[in-house]
């Protein structure tokens, strides 16, 4: 299983999910199809579906361009999240199969979207897993709560995609990486990983590479909405509960200026 980077519109990651073994590929959020399409080309494979995290334009609109381009693509998307060009409904639990050995996993995370999707990918090989966040779990941050609360956003993050197993690679929807570590030190100024990762992730940014993926170990040591059931990191903030800890940095984090 190979995954490739393709970089679009301002800051948006589309995603190659290749099976090398039949050089079938999924595309995930592809907005900007004859990138992904040039991309698939390059790698010498051919994309036999998408998959959509939500029903934001950033990410669903390139799914009826991709459909005239390739004639029978499957476009997957969340069942109740009105998924553009949409033509075989997700819901939590459902599996999907690419090539010979790569099986996807739907986990509804929602609160960014009500029916926003994140794709947990594994395959036979053993190879550390990857997930597909879109726009609900971000490298050190989360999506703006557009449609959901926080008990949802919790429930997303440190249920959900918390319990997935901590080397899984974590695939983002946008380059927000700097920004939010930058934010994160608000929160949590003496977290020395969070320094380390920003200095790193700024040294990426200067080389032009991106700061995809982290991983869900790297998220419970220096993402604040994960790190939202610590006890201390509740207490810094001002409050009792994960839930409201969670409401708090999200508040902080949508008037933060930084």
């Amino acid at each position: 299983m190979k995954i490739h980077h393709v970089a679009c519109l301002e800051d948006n990651y589309a995603y190659l999910i290749i099976d090398e073994s039949t050089k079938e590929a999924a595309a995930v959020d592809p907005v900007e199809p004859e990138k992904v399409l040039k991309a698939a080309q390059e790698h010498g494979v051919d994309i036999k579906l998408v998959l959509t995290t939500h029903h934001h334009w950033d990410h669903a609109g390139g799914n009826e361009k991709i459909k005239q381009l390739v004639p029978g693509i499957k476009v997957y998307g969340g069942s109740i999240d009105n998924v553009k060009g949409c033509t075989d409904k997700v819901d939590n639990g459902d599996k999907i199969s690419l090539g010979a050995d790569v099986h996807i996993l739907s986990l509804h995370t929602p609160c960014h979207t009500k029916g926003h999707i994140s794709y947990y990918v594994t395959n036979k090989e053993g190879d550390d897993p990857a997930v597909f966040t879109g726009d609900t779990l971000f490298i050190a941050g989360c999506g703006k709560f557009f449609e959901g609360t926080a008990e949802q956003m919790h429930q997303s993050l440190c249920v959900t995609l918390g319990s997935l197993p901590k080397p899984t690679r974590v695939y983002c929807g946008h380059e927000y990486t700097v920004k939010n570590l930058q934010f994160a030190l608000t929160v949590e100024p003496d977290n020395e990983k969070i320094k380390q990762k920003l200095s790193w992730a700024q040294k990426q940014r200067e080389a032009d590479l991106p700061t995809v993926p982290s991983t869900i170990e790297e998220e419970m040591e220096t993402n604040p909405f994960m790190r939202a059931d610590l006890p201390e990191l509740q207490e810094r903030v001002g409050c009792k509960t994960a839930v409201e800890a969670l409401r708090e940095i999200r508040q902080r984090k949508d008037t933060w200026r930084g």
